[in-house]
């Protein structure tokens, strides 16, 4: 039996338990908003963080699933407070809501901090929300769990099963290579994401949601359940009873999301097959609890863990609904015990040991055994050499293995734009072996490292039946996304890092097996073409672009602000 607080060790005792009058206007303004003293005073007030909105698709159920969690809450003895955040919707946000996320970090931390608020359940699941709210959870240093929106149901067309994002860039080739035409088009645009819900491949939702369960701050389970599933509303009332626990326990973030909590997140994400995506927002995160993360941690761990989980796209065939009726994220963390440490504790148990206990794995096919693994060694590559002396990832289980160890010319493209326009070009001379360059696209020079990273195929090569190539950027590329990728390559050209001096028609070689990749130029070349660069013009002259590009650091620490990420103290408001 959990100790209740008393109501004068309540954090939000501050502002509403003294004899002064700020007290005495925040008891008023309570009544104000029509809450009787004996629902909120002397009780844990758990802010309810909810990135609902009506433009993201991932998020829009999570305005019932408030409901859901406001009833957790106050079943467990304490008083909700629902508090609208940035929504970043992967789908719509432009140039990309990864220039947005440490705006909500910010907000999440800020938030927690000026509001008289004891804990905190986030609610989020696209993309960046993930990350974005547990860093400013993590910073704020409060109570919290997570309530992942869960992945919406599997696409369905014409007698096969879509995978959102994965089945998109597939078809879309196929439009481009002429093998389906508009009016398979617009059936697949009803077809291929047809609930709420985060993408249902491993794509960069799932493989966060599943790292937030990995880290020991959801429910147990809960990362896998799709959107719709009444499932879903039973998890977010559980995480609703447990935030107020964990502030009777005053088990704060900070105790769940240790070097170990990470390392073991780390071994999840790769043995998942996880998106590239997790390398970044896992290191920030990290970062914002205390804990080094580092390029080489992901390299070390990927040689020691399986892929196990056979679902796309590192997997071939199944999707998270299949994944989480196979044993979810329990499941298959119990199949690997041993690259664990089960002696620290979670947001719902004493340690990752009992929260395991009774795990089962339904399906082998779907999670599959350590000796019959998707693969050998962990999704995820980390690049060292000339190219990339910070370093750069490939998701190597997605690609063409004949890819894999490759040498070939580049031809380099100054944007996105530029390549968009001119990749079907004849006076390129593109082939099956070109090795594609997209530069200007990384933290400060895309803005905000968009998902450019998958580039396009030239179309005269989809029709030839070709569907994969080397492809270096600066930039990430969608987690459900495929192929010889080589991404986040730091430093990123903007900034002057060696991809700011290739050149169409210079060798590169990727060797994956051997962690390199090297542009083969001459030193004394490289050092000629360096004094000759000069700093492209700031991307922003002003407003939260301009703090943004005088803040954020390079892929390889996070992309995190510098100012977020450096480590002091924040003092707690005077509420008197």
């Amino acid at each position: 039996m959990v100790d209740m607080k008393s109501p004068e060790e309540l954090r939000s005792h501050q502002w509403y338990g003294t004899d002064g009058l700020r007290s005495f206007s925040h008891r008023a303004r309570t009544r104000q908003l029509g809450y009787l003293p004996e629902e909120h005073l002397g009780k844990p007030v758990v802010a309810i963080l909810n990135t609902w909105s009506d433009i993201n698709p991932c998020h829009v159920h999570l305005r019932d699933r408030a409901q859901a969690v406001k009833r957790g809450v106050w079943q467990a003895g304490g008083f909700p407070l629902e508090f609208p955040v940035s929504t970043l919707s992967e789908t719509f946000q432009k140039p990309t809501p990864m220039l947005y996320r440490n705006l909500l970090a910010l907000e999440t931390e800020e938030l927690l901090r000026s509001y008289p608020v004891d804990g905190a359940v986030l609610m989020g699941g696209c993309d960046k929300s993930t990350p974005a709210l547990l860093m400013g959870a993590a910073s704020a240093g409060l109570p919290a769990v997570f309530v992942p929106a869960g992945p919406m149901l599997p696409g369905h067309w014409r007698g096969e099963t879509l995978g959102s994002g994965t089945d998109m860039w597939k078809y879309w080739d196929d439009k481009r290579a002429g093998v389906i035409g508009d009016c398979e088009m617009q059936e697949l645009e009803s077809g291929l994401a047809r609930s709420p819900g985060h993408c249902m491949t491993m794509g960069t939702a799932s493989t966060l949601t599943a790292a937030a369960e990995a880290l020991g701050v959801t429910v147990p389970g809960a990362s896998s359940i799709p959107a719709v599933d009444s499932g879903h509303d039973r998890m977010a009332a559980k995480a609703g009873m447990t935030i107020v626990d964990l502030i009777h326990k005053d088990r704060r973030i900070g105790d769940i999301l240790t070097a170990d909590a990470f390392e073991d997140a780390v071994t999840t994400v790769l043995g998942l097959g996880g998106s590239t995506n997790a390398v970044i927002h896992l290191i920030a995160m990290a970062g914002r609890a205390g804990v080094k993360l580092t390029l080489d941690d992901f390299d070390r761990v990927a040689r020691t863990v399986p892929v196990l989980a056979n679902v796309r796209p590192g997997g071939r065939t199944y999707l998270m609904e299949d994944f989480h009726f196979a044993g979810g994220l329990p499941g298959f963390l119990s199949r690997i015990p041993d690259l664990l440490h089960l002696d620290r504790p979670t947001v719902c148990h004493d340690t990752l040991r009992d929260q395991l206990a009774g795990a089962r794995v339904h399906d082998d096919d779907v999670i599959r055994t350590r000796d019959n693994p998707v693969a050998a060694e962990g999704g995820v590559a980390v690049l060292r050499g000339n190219l990339c002396p910070d370093g750069a990832v490939i998701k190597h289980i997605a690609a063409e293995p004949h890819l894999l160890r490759h040498t070939g010319p580049a031809v380099v493209f100054d944007d996105y734009k530029e390549m968009q326009r001119t990749i079907n070009d004849p006076a390129l001379g593109i082939t099956a072996d070109t090795v594609l360059v997209l530069r200007n696209a990384g933290p400060k020079g895309g803005p905000g490292m968009p998902e450019y990273g998958m580039l396009p195929l030239p179309d005269h090569l989809l029709k030839q039946g070709v569907r994969d190539m080397v492809r270096i950027s600066d930039a990430r590329m969608s987690g459900t996304s495929y192929g010889a990728c080589v991404l986040h390559v730091a430093p990123e050209s903007h900034v002057g890092g060696p991809l700011a001096l290739v050149r169409t028609g210079d060798p590169i070689t990727l060797d994956v097996e051997n962690r390199t990749l090297t542009l083969d130029v001459d030193d004394e070349e490289l050092r000629r073409r360096r004094a000759e660069w000069t700093p492209p013009p700031a991307r922003y002259e002003r407003g939260y672009g301009a703090l943004y590009l005088d803040q954020i650091t390079q892929a390889d620490t996070g992309c995190d602000f510098e100012f977020l990420a450096r480590p002091g103290a924040v003092q707690d408001p005077y509420a008197g």
